[in-house]
């Protein structure tokens, strides 16, 4: 009651906070104004920031807009009271929030300490995303990049924190989710105790390995709509895109929702990440429009080309080691299902690595890194469906067929179609994520997991093909209207495309005021 009682006040001392200051006492953010990482002997005398070797007459038309303070800026009180009604809120909720679950297995240490290790990795994908894009980007757009990602990975986290555990693995379904009270805030999901989903690790670590997952599913739409989407838009899209498209189909597929009743099987999210990913990837790319440059047009800026292909080969290397974790973490024990998983991931990446640099070589003259890069991704988003499903035999096979649809998957959606899709989020995880899931159809074998089915090269017939077909549909359908009504809000709300002048500037001036680079 107590606690109830002082989280009331704090909360009133949040709202009266949050009046305009006025006065003396009033003063602009000082960190807005900063270019280069804190570096003020750049501040002129003027009280104006300098840019060296500004990008183009555009940038320094943005960068002359902002005005540097004479002193650091007392924090917010604002700021300082909404964030402290917060904590104490939630502190006042705790005990209606730390109901101890009922085990359904005894814990096991070696499941739990490898889990542990694969939700390190998962998580470490988040970063290595944004390294690899910035690095396939403009430099001007470096900073946008790696902040989407990485503010999203936590913005993300608290809503899984909060309702999204809740929507997928929730106990009474609502139909497209659960119940978002179940689990509010991992009530419910004891520390020592496991859940009916992972019985031999804690429910936290079950819980916290999905997060993962929930965080970088909307953050990889950011390789579509990179260099022109406003951050507010981006903010909005990635918890509207969540709540509307993520967690219905994660629970459609995982939680044991209408699809799973069907049949529909997907190890480590073919149909419920990269599909539904690659379609609002392919939805946001065209709805917004090509990137100033795009149409090799003289008057609209500068090359396309990536800035540093050694930034994103650190990201693809991330990545690729991550979907260890992402893939063999999904069978959820430390065991011979994990140890296949991990074969079948490392031979499907190197089958479409080596598919997209034969492609290039034979097509350009040259075998190209960024189609190295990119063929690995292929290869491990295609098999990420079927990869606890498949022998390793099979993994190659569908590595290669992933790295041939997503090769030319990006030369009809971008050379013939025309859409901008920056870093052919549609192709690389799109087109290979449906493969892959119709993949499963095809080479599962209840000799590798008996939790599956046989596919029809196994003695299974055309039944789980026409299941994974019914799977693929439904969720590229959902994920096409759900994605087409949250660009639409945006529109609406001038939260959507940066204006031409700041997108020829680079959004990381206008939007975060700072650069990747300080050239001396």
């Amino acid at each position: 009651m107590k606690l109830c009682v002082l989280a009331a006040a704090l909360t009133l001392f949040g709202t009266a906070a949050a009046v305009p200051i006025t006065g003396r006492h009033a003063k602009k953010p000082f960190f807005n104004n900063i270019r280069g990482g804190g570096d003020y002997s750049q501040f002129k005398s003027s009280g104006e920031y300098s840019i060296e070797n500004p990008m183009s007459t555009a940038a320094a038309e943005v960068s002359n807009t902002q005005k540097t303070e004479s002193a650091p800026a007392a924090p917010s009180l604002k700021a300082v009271g909404i964030v402290a009604a917060a904590a104490f809120v939630i502190t006042a909720l705790l005990k209606t929030t730390t109901v101890a679950g009922v085990s359904a297995g005894e814990i096991v240490s070696g499941d739990t300490a490898w889990m542990m290790t694969a939700t390190a990795l998962v998580l470490l994908m988040t970063p290595g995303l944004g390294l690899f894009e910035a690095g396939l980007l403009r430099a001007k757009n470096s900073v946008s990049t790696i902040m989407q990602c990485f503010s999203g990975l936590a913005v993300l986290s608290l809503l899984w924190f909060v309702v999204g555990f809740s929507f997928v693995f929730g106990p009474k379904s609502w139909g497209l989710v659960a119940s978002p009270t179940s689990h509010f805030m991992f009530k419910g999901v004891g520390w020592d105790t496991s859940l009916p989903m992972a019985p031999t690790i804690p429910g936290v670590l079950f819980a916290s390995f999905q997060c993962m997952f929930a965080a970088i599913t909307p953050l990889l739409v950011t390789g579509a709509f990179a260099e022109r989407l406003k951050f507010t838009g981006f903010l909005s899209f990635i918890l509207l895109w969540s709540l509307g498209c993520y967690y219905p189909m994660a629970h459609l597929v995982w939680g044991g929702g209408w699809l799973a009743k069907r049949g529909v099987i997907d190890f480590a999210g073919g149909i419920v990440i990269h599909a539904i990913a690659g379609v609002a990837s392919l939805v946001t790319a065209k709805m917004l429009g090509p990137r100033a440059g795009f149409e090799r047009r003289e008057d609209e800026g500068a090359s396309l080309e990536p800035h540093s292909l050694m930034m994103a080969l650190l990201g693809a290397g991330l990545l690729w080691m991550g979907w260890f974790g992402f893939n063999a973490g999904s069978s959820l024990t430390a065991g011979a299902l994990s140890a296949s998983t991990l074969l079948v991931t490392h031979m499907a990446a190197s089958a479409g690595t080596v598919t997209w640099v034969l492609l290039d070589w034979i097509s350009t003259g040259k075998p190209t890194f960024v189609g190295a890069i990119n063929g690995a991704l292929a290869g491990l988003a295609g098999v990420t469906p079927a990869s606890g499903f498949v022998h390793a035999q099979s993994g190659v096979a569908i590595g290669l067929l992933c790295g041939l649809a997503s090769y030319y998957g990006v030369f009809f959606l971008k050379e013939r179609l025309r859409v901008d899709d920056a870093l052919d989020v549609s192709s690389v995880h799109g087109i290979t994520g449906i493969v892959g899931s119709l993949a499963v159809g095809l080479y599962a074998s209840k000799a590798i997991n008996s939790a599956g089915a046989d596919g029809l090269f196994f003695g299974g017939g055309l039944a789980q093909l026409g299941k994974q077909l019914l799977g693929v549909v439904v969720a590229c359908g959902w994920s096409l209207a759900v994605t087409f009504g949250i660009m639409k809000l945006l529109a609406a709300n001038d939260m959507a495309r940066v204006s031409t002048v700041v997108e020829i500037a680079g959004l990381d001036a206008d939007e975060h005021g700072e650069t990747s680079y300080v050239l001396a």
